[in-house]
């Protein structure tokens, strides 16, 4: 069964209506030998704040060194995103097997008129997956009420309700105490169930659920405050409380969710966490709860993208949603508001216009369903509501081009109505387009200059003898509009299997520049929001040559492959451990590299192999920091970066004269994003499963690159939201960090293909294991090394980070003579 086989039943499911009841999950999951009934989960149920919740404890559980399960709903852009384990979506071939596996089931209780929902497919699948991922905890998000939700099929060992309103009346209760007392029934056994709700609802939730522990003002019993923004992205919180055993703790963090509403979020998320911690024998301290509540990003929930101008994109769908993005938004200081809405046909549009705040412009818009809201009729909406001169834009990347268009620096974007407005909306920053390059524009421009063509004809001819082959992921409607302008214009298309609406769907595009570049005039005027992708392609395929950055910062890796010299000041490092530890000798091999023309001197105070020696922060700052300003001190010109996954660290480093910061944990200290931008320093962000490295950790990848590259664009996005520039976010797709040997063999050899992200690209494989797959053992990986910065140089890395200097040094240089024999005779 092919992927999109597969995807397609499970959303085909989803014209059965919600039913009530656990009883069709727990037959799903009896196909598939019930895999439930060994999990330890916990569930978080509620009418608001339950999905930043579910993620907020997944991050902390995560932060205490367990494997975390994390089940949500709806998703932004890929349906697998509802189902990871330590923020791994599960992959393709999983979900085959899984739909594979309850095929005849669904068949035969569809033929009997009862046939399980989309809902509790997904739910079954979530269980299953955690289940042969052998997780220590799943966190599951409840749809719908509690007591007949799909999630409900588990015996949790902690749970919550965040708040209670009116929703789903039909099936919950006419009144919010029906309604809290059905949410109540997760309540776990032997255990108070944690709850935010207050007034009537809290006092049914107290009642159906027994022992019951509150979190909010002085009078709960987790008391929370939110102390505002402390930056453009992330909010302070306070958390106190105390345990059963009397143990009192408090946590003061920043959450890089917004809004007042998520300090109560936080206090229910470090109650659970507490909670389940006990359960599991994890320690839960008030440092893992900081940390893991900072690092608990939830997109498209007041996620601020841009400062200028401020670029927010909230997924508000209610009244009281849209009100709690207005106070948000009032914690900002901003000139016109610019609002790009769309909505759901279903949801009450005047309400949700009212509680917006005073609106300046707005831009209404049709995301990709048929549930979608006309924009003319939303455009009404905001007229009848005072808003002078509403404008209908169709598609939301229309929309959203108009907005940011009309809007100065000093005023605010907000994209909100929903969560599908959103998810397309959001597309302009984490689209990757992946290019496959089959030829040179410039070998043919030479082909046909042996051939005599003339200068005018070699112009118009050359880019005809270039083809490319491009993959990305496009909305249904742009994706029909895409290949039927490219087949028009000569060049191919072809479009995912999966046929359902609202998903975005994986497109490959082949084709001659010329050809390109006669789609990107095509469409960038039209009506179907492709402007932005036009100018994506035009970027991504260089169409507009000579527009280049004038005026750019002048990095290492800037014309050209830049040499990355490894100096590991550790006794223990895998291939140099002990050599350079005392000062004089790290100073001297700085003098050696600089000789052999290295382009930037990479320090490491702490070993990432397995096995390595715990380090504390002020033993890594006490081996880094003395060398760094050794080698100032001693006038070497040389730019230094700090290989470092500790911000503070770093910041030392950066103090005693450092230039780059170097985070082989792809930024799993927090604050390390914003210590960069706060020097302004280049930052390599590299893609790693587990550091130090856990040779036990078996990754399971659909296609390794495919797979890195969509992990690192949103890391990428996280450090281009702290106020760094792309060409200062450097990526490493970690070779040997948690992948084979054969799949790190094919990050090297697809290493291109990483251009996609817009960022310079290090590669790292100096002595590694891969090259013991081809027979070469510790201390004889010197060759293979060299081969493979060869290979990296040709594929277009823009940093090598090796050990060997000189001998890499020549092996890059061989590389860009073969690419450009013209510059080795000046």
């Amino acid at each position: 069964m092919q992927y999109h086989e597969a995807a397609s039943l499970l959303f085909d499911l989803r014209r059965y209506g919600a039913k009530p009841g656990t009883e069709s999950t727990a037959d799903l999951l009896a196909t598939v030998g019930d895999p439930h009934e060994d999990l330890a989960c916990v569930q978080v149920a509620g009418s608001n704040g339950k999905g930043s919740t579910t993620r907020m404890v997944e991050s902390v559980l995560r932060e205490a060194g367990l494997t975390v399960g994390l089940y949500t709903s709806p998703h932004l852009e890929d349906v697998r995103e509802r189902i990871r384990v330590d923020g791994r979506k599960v992959p393709r071939s999983e979900l085959c097997e899984f739909v594979e596996a309850i095929q005849p089931h669904v068949v035969e209780r569809a033929a009997d008129g009862e046939s399980p929902t989309f809902f509790e497919a997904m739910t079954a699948l979530a269980l299953w997956h955690f289940d042969r991922e052998d997780v220590d905890v799943a966190v599951l998000e409840v749809g719908i009420g509690g007591r007949l939700d799909a999630t409900s099929v588990v015996e949790p060992v902690a749970s919550a309700v965040t708040t209670v309103s009116l929703e789903h009346t039909q099936l919950l209760g006419d009144t919010v105490e029906e309604i809290a007392t059905d949410k109540a029934h997760v309540a776990p056994a032997g255990r108070p169930l944690v709850t935010g709700t207050t007034g009537d609802a809290l006092a049914a939730v107290r009642e159906q659920a027994g022992d019951v522990l509150t979190v909010g003002d002085d009078d709960a019993d987790v008391r929370t405050s939110y102390g505002g923004r402390e930056n453009h992205v992330e909010a302070a919180v306070s958390v106190a409380g105390e345990d059963t055993d009397g143990t009192e703790w408090r946590v003061d963090t920043r959450i890089p969710t917004l809004g007042a509403h998520q300090a109560t979020n936080a206090g229910i998320a470090c109650a659970l966490s507490r909670q389940a911690g006990d359960e599991l024998g994890a320690a839960v301290t008030e440092a893992t709860l900081a940390r893991g509540l900072r690092n608990a990003h939830w997109p498209g929930r007041f996620e601020v993208l841009d400062d200028a101008p401020l670029t927010v994109l909230d997924g508000a769908h209610n009244p009281a949603a849209c009100e709690r993005a207005g106070e948000t938004l009032a914690e900002f200081d901003y000139g016109e508001l610019h609002v790009v809405f769309g909505a759901m046909h279903d949801k009450a549009h005047r309400e949700m216009a009212a509680g917006l705040p005073e609106i300046d412009a707005v831009y209404t818009c049709e995301p990709d369903l048929q549930r979608a809201e006309d924009d003319a009729v939303l455009a009404r909406v905001f007229e009848d509501a005072g808003v002078a001169a509403p404008q209908p834009c169709g598609a939301v990347d229309s929309a959203l081009d108009r907005a940011l268009d009309a809007a100065g620096p000093e005023d605010c974007v907000l994209v909100t109505g929903s969560l599908f407005t959103v998810a397309e909306g959001r597309t302009r920053w984490t689209r990757v387009q992946v290019p496959t390059r089959v030829e040179d524009v410039d070998d043919a421009s030479e082909v046909l200059t042996d051939a005599a063509v003339t200068d005018d004809e070699i112009a118009a001819l050359r880019a005809d003898g270039v083809h490319r082959v491009l993959r990305t992921r496009l909305q249904g409607r742009q994706a029909t509009k895409i290949r039927d302008s490219l087949l028009t214009h000569g060049g191919e298309c072809a479009v995912s299997g999966l046929e359902t609406e609202g998903e975005r769907l994986d497109v490959v595009l082949m084709g001659t520049l010329a050809e390109f570049a006669a789609l990107a005039d095509d469409i960038e005027d039209g009506p179907d929001g492709l402007a932005q992708f036009a100018r994506e392609l035009r970027e991504t395929l260089d169409l507009d040559s000579g527009t280049g950055s004038d005026g750019a910062v002048d990095y290492p890796w800037t014309d050209g492959t830049a040499v990355m010299g490894i100096l590991n000041v550790t006794p223990d490092s895998f291939h140099d451990g002990g050599e350079y530890d005392a000062v004089e000798d790290a100073l001297e091999r700085v003098r050696e590299m600089v000789d052999a023309g290295v382009d930037i001197v990479d320090i490491g105070g702490e070993s990432t192999r397995p096995g390595a020696d715990a380090v504390s922060v002020e033993q890594e700052r006490d081996r880094v920091v003395p060398v760094v300003e050794a080698v100032r001190d001693a006038g070497i010109e040389v730019p230094i970066s700090v290989d470092t996954r500790r911000a503070e660290v770093a910041r030392a480093a950066l103090d005693a004269g450092a230039d780059i910061c170097n985070d082989v944990s792809g930024l799993g200290d927090p604050e390390m994003r914003f210590v960069a931008a706060e020097y302004d320093a280049p930052l390599v962000v590299m893609h790693s499963i587990d550091t130090p490295v856990d040779p036990e950790n078996d990754i399971a990848y659909d296609d390794v690159v495919n797979d890195v590259l969509d992990q690192l664009r949103e890391r990428v996005l996280l450090a281009e939201k702290a106020g760094l520039d792309r060409e200062q976010i450097v990526v490493d797709p970690g070779l040997g960090f948690g992948k084979t040997a054969a799949e790190s063999f094919e990050l090297l050899d697809r290493v291109d293909e990483f251009d996609a992200l817009g960022c310079p690209i290090l590669v790292g494989h100096s002595h590694k294991s891969m090259f013991g797959a081809i027979g070469r053992a510790d201390g004889e990986r010197l060759p293979a090394t060299v081969a493979g910065t060869a290979i990296a140089a040709d594929r277009g890395a823009d940093v090598i980070r090796v050990h060997d200097v000189r001998e890499n040094v020549d092996a890059v240089r061989v590389a860009e003579g073969v690419q450009d024999p013209e510059t080795l005779d000046g």
